[in-house]
């Protein structure tokens, strides 16, 4: 593609930018910037990709792969148990799927060695956002929840934006 062609968006400001105003928007909203973040330049593919390629080997890799899935199912969980009202379930669905209590379930320590710092610290950061989130759910507060949620769902972003798996 031609130099004039290429967007000149600085993705991680973006990324951050767009983070602050999940924080204060509802959750229909969520959805309209999630779109938005999909269809960011630096998403489209590894050649213009200048997310930090992490190399793994090919076992690990799938590993990872598969507990990101199933982070994000237990997202799609979290949420559909919120919708309906049941925040027991959500903060269960969240504690023991992505929260401290998953990291053995999860494989975390024979994962981390192969992680650049930085994106260890961001996985961390998510599985103790999870905790949070799921003590705000057990409180009964929705609203709280939907906010504790939105740490969560930011460390996803963060990482997913500075790192990618080669």
């Amino acid at each position: 593609m031609a130099d004039y062609l290429k967007p000149s968006i600085n993705l991680e400001s973006t990324v951050t930018s767009i983070m602050r105003v999940m924080k204060s928007l509802k959750r229909m909203h969520y959805l309209c910037l999630a779109a938005l973040v999909c269809s960011l330049p630096g998403n489209l593919g590894a050649a213009g990709d200048n997310r930090i390629a992490v190399e793994l080997p090919a076992m690990m890799q799938q590993h990872m792969l598969s507990n990101m899935r199933d982070h994000l199912a237990a997202i799609n969980d979290i949420l559909g148990f919120l919708a309906s009202d049941q925040l027991e379930e959500a903060a269960e669905a969240a504690e023991y799927r992505l929260g401290m209590s998953s990291l053995q379930s999860h494989g975390a320590s024979h994962m981390a060695r192969f992680m650049p710092e930085g994106m260890r610290q961001i996985g961390t950061s998510m599985h103790q956002a999870a905790s949070r989130f799921a003590l705000k759910a057990q409180e009964g507060d929705a609203a709280a929840a939907y906010r504790a949620l939105t740490d969560i769902t930011s460390a996803c972003v963060t990482c997913h934006s500075g790192y990618r798996i080669k």
